[in-house]
């Protein structure tokens, strides 16, 4: 068995994994790497395969054409709906004669990104339910696929579970333990202990927060937060905006829940909310769907934005931009470019963190002195991350007791923690633990 590590192994994004079985190849996960798009003109929003491949967004995946190994995948298999994750496949998914197979969800948002970009797409979609398996049909063998669910910040992520003759090799890639979830179901640990006295030969493991000493909290810290903001503060005749992730489907149910108890009418603002929301209600997976209206279109926008400036204690508004991304509903309205003016005063609430990257972190920075020079109460950080910590880890190792493991979800300073972690554990750097670089290969023994 040989792996290559094609994307998600130098930076956080990107991610993308080639499992060799010498006369077959599964693929992991096809995502983008978001920070270089984020940093096109608006002018360039339409992508192509070689205008991303330019810029450095998408997974460097030609180093398959040149061992051959193109003509072998069987099969890619997305981990979760987040576009770290799947956002590459509507622009590299046509280079392989391969399906792809992944839970309900990932396959709509899926869906919903070939709409977007106007893709027709010639791969197989199979679509597998959490807690499920299918087999993957090589040029002589079948392969077990067992799609064990997990809890993070989307709906129903999974830690893959590929059944190999040298064992199990385990793509764990994004994931926290929650074991009370606002939406879906709780980690399955029954079923972790049962693949790890099977055999683990392999771990692929979300190492982002490998260096953070904590367990992450349950994502109802972050509905109590949000209720101690929303509920506990005077914004009866103030402005009340709310951003979060789109995809953040629980985080979006707890922010309606509130909204109501304010006894406000909800709009939900932003082509990317509207995305995940629509994704999320074909899988009858979005519980609030009755409650708010969605506004994607400029003259919807604009309408609304009206009646929000005019009657500002009887709406709030869910919308895009926590990031500070250009083009996104919070930078246009921080830049007067949409019918509503923030008054001294007015609510503007972070229900997420900045991703640590340069260009992010510049934008967030950006946008909150335009919104300060207004007179906004900013309440940041009302969030808890979908990410597992260093004490996950050890718990998680510890769990399933891998033969090999492999640190992934960030370039070295992000994970060189868990390789620390491995050594705690009686684990050995360069002999059952291993660090790579995007485009390299490992032999597994």
């Amino acid at each position: 068995m040989k792996l290559y590590s094609i994307g998600g192994y130098d930076e956080v994004g990107k991610n993308m994994t080639a499992v060799d079985l010498g006369e077959d190849v599964i693929i992991f996960d096809c995502g983008l790497f978001l920070p270089p798009i984020v940093e096109l003109e608006e002018s360039e929003r339409v992508y192509s395969e070689k205008r991303l491949r330019q810029i450095g967004a998408v997974p460097s995946d030609e180093i398959l054409d040149g061992l051959g190994l193109r003509e072998k995948v069987r099969a890619i298999i997305p981990s979760h709906a987040h576009l770290d994750h799947i956002g590459a496949l509507p622009f590299l998914a046509h280079r392989y004669n391969a399906e792809i197979i992944g839970t309900p969800f990932t396959i709509e948002v899926l869906k919903t990104l070939l709409q977007e970009e106007n893709i027709f797409f010639k791969n197989k979609l199979k679509v597998i339910q959490p807690n499920s398996f299918c087999y993957v049909q090589g040029k002589h063998k079948k392969y077990k696929v067992e799609f064990i669910n997990i809890t993070h910040s989307t709906l129903q992520t999974s830690m893959i579970a590929l059944h190999t003759d040298e064992g199990v090799v385990l793509y764990a890639n994004d994931f926290k333990f929650d074991d009370n979830p606002i939406v879906g179901k709780k980690p399955n640990y029954d079923k972790l202990k049962e693949i790890g006295k099977i055999g683990v030969k392999l771990l692929i493991v979300d190492s982002l927060y490998s260096g953070d000493e904590r367990k992450t909290a349950s994502e109802k810290v972050a509905r109590t937060l949000l209720e101690d903001v929303l509920l506990s503060t005077d914004n009866e005749n103030a402005a009340l905006f709310v951003t979060t992730f789109s995809s953040h489907i629980a985080r979006l149910k707890s922010i309606v829940d509130f909204g109501k108890q304010l006894g406000r009418d909800i709009i939900f603002m932003g082509r990317s909310l509207n995305k995940y929301v629509v994704s999320a209600s074909k899988i009858d997976m979005c519980p609030f769907k009755n409650d708010v209206v969605i506004a994607t279109y400029r003259n919807q926008l604009e309408k609304k934005l009206k009646k929000v400036n005019n009657e500002r204690g009887r709406y709030m508004v869910v919308c895009t931009g926590h990031q500070g991304e250009p083009g996104s509903i919070l930078d246009r309205l921080s830049k007067n470019k949409l019918p509503f003016q923030f008054q001294n005063g007015d609510h503007v609430v972070f229900s997420s963190s900045v991703i640590p990257t340069r260009i992010n972190i510049e934008n967030r920075q950006r946008l909150d002195e335009r919104l300060k020079r207004k007179g906004i109460r900013l309440f940041n950080n009302i969030h808890v991350s979908g990410h597992a910590g260093r004490e996950d880890l050890r718990d998680f190792i510890n769990m399933i007791s891998p033969e090999i493991i492999l640190p992934a979800h960030g370039d070295h300073i992000k994970t060189r923690p868990m390789v620390e972690l491995a050594e705690e554990l009686g684990y050995k750097f360069k002999k059952n633990v291993y660090l790579m670089h995007d485009k390299q290969r490992l032999d597994v023994n």
